[in-house]
């Protein structure tokens, strides 16, 4: 019977590490698919690379906390192993259903807490330490995107290029017996620094998601008893992010995501750093937190910065008759004016095979924050409040109910 569990328990990891790397590929390499700097295959491959660097490093220290710290590891039998297993799986199902980014780490470390409670064995101290991290980190995310989009944004944007290619950026010369790589010779040297760095930087994003999700697919299996070690987890949860990034992965690398999918490239390039950084810092120390939480709190930063501009913080905080575009509620502008400038190209943009518009010979000055003028676009594409509160009460909403299904299953069934 321990036999079958275990068995089991493993297929329901390798279930839970392939949903991450489909949708974790996706992210990380999105932008460099779609502006055909590389293949599909090239993505799924360099996935898995920086991935299992991620988690061979970094990530064994969030899989000891999760296996071992938050309850102990004596805790994890077969059967309760495949239980949090089993709600980390539904918590992809989830936000899969609701299309929010629901958080996998903090679904899982819920189903641990339920058995930490029902056991009386949880870890107060370390979840004090754990949940103060999940809030600080968004909200850290949250200030760094709103600085970065009301004050640096627009001068980044006016001198960055991202080229959409019409054949891929890195090209193979075949006349030879062994084919030779060469780059695009359409591409200019401030076409060939963007596009390295559209490469490089989902590179490092994969690197995070390595660091952070290997626990929430082998965590429990580690825990039970030894099933597992933490060597053979990692290879585990890796082999499982490969499957994900060869066959479904390819669906999420050509929509990225109909939320993703409208970001300019910069921006997806701004929100990746700062989410991706965030998340290996704690992934360090290891505390198992959400890449998904991070990056998104990101985004709603970054435009509500972007969306502010027009407005003075003063004005900002003090509407009045005199701004009547500005709302009150949320602070953002509600007018829908585009900038002179065009945006960068977006993901979006890309996948429809629409060309992105070009930006004028001579870009216009940047208006000052606060100065009348044009704002960025369209200021509701940007900074969606509603958006915004149903995808913080979904971040609240899984753990908590995975701690309340949880627990009568292992005080009672268990």
């Amino acid at each position: 019977m321990v036999e079958f569990l275990t068995v089991i328990g493993i297929v329901v990891a390798v279930f839970v590490g392939f949903n991450i790397g489909g949708s974790s590929t996706g992210v990380a390499f999105g932008p460099a698919v779609g502006s055909r700097l590389i293949r599909k295959t090239t993505a799924g491959a360099l996935f898995v690379g920086f991935g299992f660097l991620g988690a061979w490093t970094v990530g064994r220290e969030v899989i000891a906390t999760m296996s071992s710290s938050i309850v102990p590891a004596a805790q994890f039998t077969p059967i309760a192993s495949v239980t949090v297993l089993f709600f980390t799986g539904a918590s992809l199902l989830i936000s899969n259903l609701y299309g929010v980014p629901a958080s996998t780490s903090m679904t899982a470390v819920g189903a641990i807490v339920g058995l930490g409670l029902a056991s009386g064995t949880l870890n107060q101290a370390l979840m004090f330490v754990i949940v103060s991290a999940w809030i600080v980190a968004p909200l850290i995310c949250l200030f760094i995107g709103a600085v970065v989009g009301r004050y640096i944004y627009p001068y980044l944007d006016r001198y960055s290029a991202f080229t959409t290619f019409n054949l891929l950026f890195i090209q193979l010369d075949r006349s030879r017996t062994i084919p030779r790589p060469y780059v695009n010779p359409n591409a200019s040297l401030q076409d060939t620094i963007g596009s390295l760095s559209v490469v490089v930087i989902g590179c490092y994003m994969a690197f995070s998601a390595g660091a952070s999700n290997a626990a929430n697919a082998v965590a429990p299996l580690v825990g039970s008893g030894g099933s597992l070690t933490v060597n053979q987890g990692v290879l585990l949860a890796v082999g499982a992010f490969g499957l994900g990034s060869f066959t479904i992965a390819r669906r999420t690398l050509e929509t990225v995501g109909d939320d993703i999918t409208e970001l300019p490239i910069l921006a997806s390039l701004i929100v990746s750093v700062v989410g991706g950084t965030v998340i290996t810092i704690l992934s360090s120390f290891g505390i198992p937190a959400s890449l998904a939480v991070s990056t998104t709190s990101t985004i709603i930063g970054l435009g509500w910065g972007r969306a502010s501009r027009a407005a003075t913080l003063a004005e900002l905080a003090t509407p009045s008759p005199d701004r009547p575009d500005i709302d009150v509620s949320t602070g953002a502008l509600v007018t829908s004016r585009a900038e002179d400038a065009p945006a960068g190209p977006t993901i979006g943009d890309i996948a429809r095979g629409e060309k992105p518009a070009e930006k004028p010979d001579e870009i216009p000055d940047i208006p000052d924050v606060g100065a009348e003028g044009p704002a960025d676009i369209d200021q509701r594409s940007l900074f969606d409040p509603a958006a915004a509160k149903r995808i913080v009460a979904m971040w609240v909403l899984t753990p908590s109910l995975a701690i309340v299904a949880s627990y009568p299953v292992f005080a009672f069934l268990l």
